[in-house]
């Protein structure tokens, strides 16, 4: 299989995705057995593009993240985590710093799967500092957002609402608005 059929077959992916509300809108797959069979699909995509020296990192990055995070939904944090420290490792070398926030945020989500919610938002909070002091503004709203999910895990549901209501407020004129919305439902409702 190529990445471009890959890709394709990732995007299919997303229907058997959701957010589960018994579990502060962790993300889930309705279809565990597929989403591992495209797991084992970038696992061998991954081994291709190592062996391949002439593959550009872009494929690379590309994989490790696709990894990281199919398995934090998959219920393997720990996978995740390897993948996305990979990431992080080498976005911090080629001074990449959209993916090095990405790659926080990311971490911190594997992490906080992992129930290391402290750790988790060390990370989130790192992904925000590093978008302030880069201006790299792109990814703020979701650093935000999985901010604010970590600090509902944590019971710190004002913290959480005020993370949400920033990222609502970047999200403005985005598709991403109706999940800052419902975030903040949901955590009104767990306080009430």
């Amino acid at each position: 299989m190529d990445l471009t059929n890959f890709k394709k077959e990732l995007i299919s992916l997303n229907k058997d995705i959701y957010f589960d509300s018994n579990q502060y809108l962790r993300e889930k797959s309705s279809n565990p057995s597929k989403l591992k069979q495209v797991i084992l699909k970038a696992e061998s995509l991954l081994k291709q593009v190592k062996e391949d020296s002439l593959t550009s990192k872009n494929n690379k990055y590309f994989l490790y993240g696709t990894l990281g995070n199919l398995y934090r939904i998959y219920g393997e944090p720990k996978n995740a985590i390897k993948y996305l420290e990979l990431n992080l490792q080498d976005s911090i070398e080629e001074k990449n710093y959209t993916r090095e926030i990405i790659s926080l945020i990311r971490l911190g989500e594997a992490l906080k799967y992992d129930n290391n919610l402290e750790q988790a938002l060390e990370k989130f909070n790192q992904a925000l500092v590093k978008s302030y002091e880069t201006e790299v503004n792109s990814h703020l709203d979701f650093a935000l957002q999985h901010k604010g999910k970590c600090l509902l895990e944590l019971k710190r549901g004002k913290e959480a609402i005020k993370c949400f209501q920033e990222a609502l407020e970047l999200r403005i004129a985005s598709p991403l608005i109706n999940s800052s919305v419902k975030a903040i439902e949901f955590a009104k409702g767990v306080q009430d």
